[in-house]
């Protein structure tokens, strides 16, 4: 059994998982897209949208689509749980281009780096990294 998240997205998710790539944590590897190859499209707003994706990298594997009636994402965030502070500031650096930061990236009363933020595409993020220096 494996556990994977699922991000739903209204019409962006192919600018969202090409940003990931961009990032360096993954890349697309299944793509269908509404409307395509006799896949249904409920509405035709939708077409061409993706349906479903598949999304891998080292250590990520998550799934995203296009869904005009998802409701926006709360309650959950995506953590990276690091062990090296330049690969996490990258990182950090990276995917909150364009996004909110909540905590910036520091030492954290439980004595990792941590930081949070919001990407420009309404996902919640937290990186937690252990390395003390």
């Amino acid at each position: 059994m494996q556990l994977s998240n699922y991000l739903f997205f209204t019409v962006h998710c192919e600018e969202a998982l090409q940003f990931y790539t961009e990032c360096g944590i993954g890349k697309v590897v299944s793509m269908v897209r509404h409307g395509e190859n006799g896949m249904p499209v409920r509405t035709e707003a939708m077409r061409g949208k993706i349906m479903h994706a598949q999304f891998t990298g080292q250590g990520v594997n998550l799934f995203a689509s296009d869904n005009d009636d998802a409701e926006p994402m709360r309650g959950s965030a995506m953590i990276f749980m690091l062990e090296n502070r330049a690969q996490t500031e990258l990182l950090f650096n990276s995917l909150s281009e364009g996004g909110n930061v909540t905590t910036p990236l520091a030492v954290q009363p439980w004595g990792d780096y941590y930081g949070k933020f919001t990407d420009k595409f309404g996902v919640q993020w937290m990186l937690n990294c252990t390395a003390r220096a």
